[in-house]
This record gives structure tokens, sequence and C-alpha cells, in this order.
């Protein structure tokens, strides 16, 4: 049985105007993660459908669309659903959890998930992962972002003046990619980098390419 995220999913309701308002522009200031999102649209590019998951306000599946991907986010938040569909009029948004994902098997050609891993409770990650591996076509990618570092799990009881309950669990870099393998996925790439100052949470990043 799923653990309950109710508690979770009206904290970014609440939060979802002002979290949309300080994060929709963020790609601007992180040229790294801008690198890889070129690169997974190149090789997405004319193989098919690909979800954002996580989505947030829809500024990663923007920046996909812009490159030419068929693209679609989803997202826990309805509210978070709403500001994306508001500032993408363009793009298919809805809400889902990625833990059950509301899509037939290999329905996508590929994913992306930017910091949405990190709100799956530990003993959930696993089968999470075999989640994703299941919607994806053969040969599809997945590019995921999360946070590293020591502290497994961050709790907030706020977040820019916003009263949230929100839990945020750190993984590592081989325990993700040992339950990447282990879901049938080959490890395409490993990479880690430094926060970048004044713009982000200051945790050490960590992303992962994958291919069913």
């Amino acid at each position: 049985m799923l653990r309950d995220l109710d508690p979770l999913r009206d904290s970014y309701d609440r939060l979802a105007s002002e979290y949309s308002s300080r994060v929709c522009d963020e790609l601007r200031h992180k040229p790294f993660d801008r690198a890889l999102l070129d690169r997974f649209a190149e090789a997405c590019r004319g193989r098919g459908r690909v979800c954002d998951l996580g989505c947030g306000p829809g500024h990663v599946a923007r920046y996909l669309g812009d490159r030419g991907l068929d693209v679609c986010g989803m997202d826990l938040s309805p509210g978070m659903v709403e500001q994306a569909r508001t500032m993408n009029p363009d793009l298919e948004f809805e809400v889902g959890d990625m833990r059950a994902l509301p899509v037939d098997d290999s329905a996508w050609a590929g994913a992306t998930a930017f910091y949405s891993l990190i709100h799956v409770p530990p003993d959930e990650l696993a089968a999470t992962i075999r989640e994703l591996h299941r919607v994806l076509q053969g040969g599809g990618l997945l590019l995921v972002a999360f946070h590293l570092g020591e502290e497994r799990l961050l709790h907030l009881d706020e977040m820019w003046g916003v009263q949230v309950s929100a839990d945020f669990f750190f993984y590592d870099v081989p325990l993700v990619s040992q339950l990447l393998a282990e879901a049938g996925f080959e490890i395409v790439e490993t990479l880690e980098r430094d926060p970048y100052p004044e713009v982000e949470h200051p945790s050490r990043r960590g992303y992962l390419l994958a291919r069913r």
C-alpha cells in the first residue's frame, strides 16, 4: 500500500503560486541542467511523447517543448498543474502520482524527473523506479535529478512564508544507479555538481541518464 502523500499534495497546492514565481525561470541560471536537457531532447526528438514527472509550473516541459519534443507534464499537486497550464497553455499537463502512473505500458519515449524522486519515501523508491521502467518504450530514456547529502531526510514546516508539511529525501548516486539497474535500465551516464550559489538549495546534485 502506498504511503499517504496528501500532506505533500496539500502543501504544494498552497505553495503553487509562490513556487511558480520563484522557480519558473530557474533554468536560465543553470547551464549544467540546460546542457543535459539539450542532449536529452536531441536523443528523444522524433521518437514519441516525453513526460516531465513532478513538473511543477512546467518550466522543464516548456524547455523541452521549445526544443522540438512532443512533451507533457504530470504532478501530484492540482495547484501546480493549474499553474503549469496557465503558464504553458499549448502543452498538456495532468495530475498524477509517479508511484502509480495513469498511463499504459510503453506509453512514452522518454521521461524526466527533476527533483521529484526526492519526495518518494525510501521504502517506495525501488517500486517507483520499476513503474518508470514500465511506462517507457524500449530504448526510451529517463533523466533524473536529485539532492545528494548525508542528511537523508529534511522535513519542512514552512517554505517562503507558506505553511507546509513536506519531506525531502536525499539519495546518493550509487543507490539510485543500483535501483535503476535492478529495474532493467541501462545506466548511460552519472553526473554530480555543486549547487549554484544564491540560485538553489545548497546541496550537491546528482543526475542519472538511463535507457530502458
